[in-house]
């Protein structure tokens, strides 16, 4: 009787086993959903140290060529959501009802990219097309540089915050030592650089102080001319107290690292 116990005891346990194998399995070699924000194997690597680079040009090369492959990849991403927002887009045009996957989908990115869900779905996906796109490789690199100090700055090094992003939970970030007394926010702690790129990708694209960026890129796109930084900088005065200071900076440093930037 112990015996006949015991041989089914293991027998269950190698059931177990297998599901478990089985499963991970199955998740491991399926397609990512399209909504799975992807990550570059170096995003959890600790970030280089920039600062130990004593010549100059050296020190440009190294920072654009760590940051390069990653603002591609959310870029690659973002074509892809922009790709499958067009074709709901042609399927709504065709009068085909959207099933229960894409009804799920969009509702996502209707929420992820700020998009007012009292209007109806083809305004939605209108709206989404202006939002959903890429952002030049060289503004994003630029200004990575502007706002991290070419990443020797404390949030960059230890919170993948090459972007100067503020979060506003306690605990969320780092608490600036120049902080106006009052104010509640910190900047912004990430766990890799896929997730910090993303996000602030994504701030650029949803948040209302930066439409005049996506009305820059959408007369781009409608007059099919190309979607260049120093034209979306203009979209950025927003982004800094120094407003067209700020945004005069960012294009003088488009034109003077043209070299590192084409790299």
């Amino acid at each position: 009787m112990h015996k006949r116990e015991t041989v089914k005891i293991v027998l269950i346990t190698i059931g177990i086993l297998a599901v478990i194998v089985i499963n991970a399995w199955i998740l491991s070699s399926r397609e990512p959903d399209i909504l799975e924000v992807p990550e570059t194997e170096q995003a959890s690597k600790p970030v280089p140290d920039f600062s130990s680079y004593e010549n100059v040009s050296d020190r440009k090369s190294a920072f654009f060529d760590y940051l390069r492959p990653e603002v591609a990849k959310q870029n690659e991403y973002l074509l892809s959501l922009r790709h499958y927002i067009q074709t709901v887009q042609r399927k709504l045009t065709s009068n085909e009802t959207l099933g229960e996957e894409d009804s799920e989908r969009v509702a996502w990115l209707v929420k992820e990219y700020g998009v007012n869900d009292s209007v109806d779905i083809p305004e939605k996906i209108n709206r989404l097309l202006q939002k959903v796109d890429i952002l030049p490789v060289e503004l994003v690199l630029v200004q990575a540089a502007n706002e991290s100090a070419w990443g020797t700055s404390r949030f960059a090094r230890e919170g993948y915050n090459f972007f100067g992003l503020w979060c506003f939970r306690r605990g969320c970030g780092f608490v600036p030592s120049r902080r106006t007394d009052g104010a509640a926010h910190e900047v912004a702690r990430f766990d890799n650089l896929s997730r910090a790129t993303y996000t602030y990708m994504r701030n650029l694209n949803r948040h209302k102080a930066y439409k005049d960026l996506r009305n820059i890129r959408a007369r781009l796109r409608m007059n099919q001319m190309p979607v260049t930084g120093m034209a979306l900088a203009e979209g950025l005065m927003k982004y800094s107290e120094r407003g067209a200071a700020y945004v005069e900076e960012l294009q003088a440093m488009i034109r003077f690292n043209q070299e590192f930037l084409a790299q």
